[in-house]
């Protein structure tokens, strides 16, 4: 796939799919990162995700907490706040109303 249109439909979806991994548990950027790339969504480098992770901060959808580690450097942690909950909730729903008609469209012109 074009990695410039892979890009854009990412930029479009990021936060979305951040949020809803936050919403499953908190988490820091690296681990973050590792999930989208599990999934299939990545990889996401850190110039692209911690903006990300600063912006919904900013907004009020996450909130952030730096925590000592066990085994190497002090990590900050990630948790969505009940804006962000409700933020999930609305562009879920905005997102899945959008792609849903996209994908129709779609499947019939790759079954022909």
């Amino acid at each position: 796939m074009d990695s410039d249109r892979r890009g854009q439909w990412l930029r479009g979806v990021l936060d979305i799919c951040v949020l809803a991994l936050l919403a499953e548990q908190e988490s820091y950027g690296y681990q973050l990162a590792q999930a989208l790339d599990a999934v299939g969504v990545g990889p996401i480098q850190g110039g692209t995700l911690y903006p990300v992770l600063l912006r919904l901060q900013k907004t009020g959808l996450v909130t952030a907490e730096w925590r000592e580690g066990t085994a190497g450097p002090a990590r900050k942690y990630y948790r969505l706040t009940d804006h962000g909950h409700t933020a999930l909730r609305e562009g879920g729903r905005a997102w899945l109303s959008f792609v849903a008609p996209v994908n129709d469209i779609v499947t019939k012109g790759v079954a022909r």
